[in-house]
């Protein structure tokens, strides 16, 4: 094992215990997340569950209840914090166990870790009301909270050394992460228009005849919102099939990771296609088998063959 927080190769008390409550957290709070990386080893098990304890740390920042100014001084203080992290200045007995276990991780592991300074952006968007007109713009948002993630999960997974394309792992990782968040901004339309956000683009709600929002059961009167379901998970799709080009770069064990998390919101995606006002009635979710098959596909390496074969 490479050297952890305090310098020596053998993972201290503290930065063990640090880990486990990052473990926690996530397998608390994230099930589709923690599905996945629970197929990992343990030194990347550890490194992710990390990486999401601070992401989470940030986006429960920006949905919680304080008032906005308090939002924003919490965010900055946690920009700070990160700033001590890249910088190193975090040590084993630092009594925040998520900078104990990130820095931990960032020495472990080559983690971009300027992308949580993207998400920190993104959520800061979100504090702001920021809306979206065309595509291109939510890309941009999309590219900060997700995208990011998918970067930086990237620095821990690797590469394969000689695996073709790995060049451009990065710019994949980046674009599957879009298309989780495209899936989850499809899947939460109800719940985010409830709390006066919408992500979809302006120039898509108009195209469809949506722009009154999405506050009932059903759809606004008049429009096609079957229409604009199927044009953003189009969309999706084509994301989702240029994300997965990164399966065949990875080791077995991070594809399939990797493979699972994303197969879950592929699943999630071709769910609302089928039956698109669902997400106007509740939260479409997955059943535990459904995952489990999900899991057994990625440890089989399926997804990355069939996306090889088709490079061929």
């Amino acid at each position: 094992m490479s050297r952890t927080v305090n310098g020596s190769d053998r993972m201290s008390g503290p930065v063990l215990a640090a880990y486990r409550y990052c473990e926690v957290v996530t397998g608390h709070e994230a099930r589709n997340f923690a599905y996945g990386i629970r197929l990992l080893p343990t030194p990347k098990r550890q490194a992710m569950s990390a990486l999401y304890a601070f992401s989470r740390r940030v986006d429960d920042i920006g949905d919680g209840d304080l008032d906005l100014p308090e939002k924003q001084r919490r965010l900055d203080v946690t920009r700070v914090l990160l700033t001590r992290i890249r910088e190193g200045a975090v040590t084993a007995d630092d009594t925040d166990p998520v900078a104990v276990a990130l820095a931990d991780a960032a020495r472990r592991f080559p983690i971009p870790l300027g992308g949580l300074a993207e998400l920190i952006d993104g959520v800061q968007m979100d504090l702001r009301g920021d809306t979206y007109e065309t595509w291109e713009d939510l890309a941009s948002y999309c590219r900060c909270v997700a995208g990011a993630i998918g970067r930086l999960s990237l620095g821990v997974f690797g590469t394969l050394p000689h695996a073709p394309g790995r060049e451009r792992a990065a710019e994949y990782a980046d674009t599957l992460g879009l298309a989780l968040q495209l899936t989850n901004i499809l899947r939460d339309l109800r719940e985010d228009a409830a709390n006066g956000r919408s992500y979809l683009p302006a120039d898509d709600l108009a195209k469809f005849g949506c722009s009154a929002g999405f506050h009932t059961d059903t759809p606004p009167p008049g429009s096609d919102f079957a229409g604009l379901v199927e044009f953003e998970v189009k969309r999706a799709r084509a994301l989702f099939a240029v994300g997965y080009r990164l399966l065949p770069m990875l080791d077995r064990r991070s594809g399939a990771c990797v493979s699972a998390m994303a197969g879950i919101y592929r699943r999630l995606l071709e769910r609302i296609a089928a039956d698109p006002e669902a997400v106007l009635r509740g939260r479409v979710s997955l059943p535990g088998h459904e995952k489990a098959y999900v899991a057994v596909r990625g440890l089989a390496g399926l997804d990355a063959r069939r996306t090889a074969r088709r490079r061929l």
